[in-house]
């Protein structure tokens, strides 16, 4: 008898402890990272044909083509992944070889003239700018679900319904630094 009325005093109990609230807050932050997913495959999705432009100016780049080839599919793989880490990581990766694209593509004048050249290059600023956006609405909804699990006492909701914290979706170490442009020696072979 006194077992029935624990699980039936159960629900209320998590409901008064903010059951619900980090259930609701985790669904804020599930859905703010899928919007990273998006953005970051948008961009995914864009690189192969910024690649085809760039090579119809510049076929003995080889090196940069593979490079960012490469870049893209760690990225696509991060994405499948679901780690904000990772994506993050791998973003920066394909971030830094398509700017050693970009700096190839600055030796063709016809290239940085070319009307499908430049609508890529607008199209990537612009999803860049949306990567920011998902990525700064994503982290304040990770901070918001963070903080309630800790707090008391959805803390111990939280540690008995066995919610964990979500993981930020930060810049990899060293992304941030700025790159070095020397237009006039080659770019270093990586």
């Amino acid at each position: 008898m006194k077992r029935r009325i624990l699980i039936a005093l159960l629900p209320l109990a998590l409901a008064g402890c903010g059951y619900n609230r980090i259930q609701s807050l985790d669904e804020q932050a599930g859905s703010a990272k899928q919007q990273i997913d998006v953005q970051l495959q948008r961009r995914a999705d864009l690189v192969p044909n910024l690649v085809a432009t760039v090579k119809g100016y510049a076929q003995h780049e080889e090196e940069v083509f593979t490079k960012v080839a490469e870049a893209r599919a760690g990225l696509l793989n991060a994405i499948k992944s679901g780690d904000p880490a990772q994506e993050a990581t791998a973003n920066a990766g394909l971030t830094g070889a398509l700017g050693r694209l970009l700096v190839v593509s600055e030796a063709y004048p016809q290239l940085k003239a070319d009307q499908s050249f430049l609508r890529l290059q607008d199209e990537l600023a612009g999803t860049e700018n949306r990567i920011a956006t998902s990525r700064n609405d994503y982290n304040e909804a990770v901070k918001m679900y963070n903080t309630y699990i800790r707090t008391f006492p959805q803390a111990l909701t939280a540690k008995v319904t066995g919610a964990k914290a979500r993981t930020y979706f930060e810049a990899a170490p060293g992304s941030t630094a700025t790159p070095t442009v020397d237009f006039n020696k080659p770019a270093p072979k990586t």
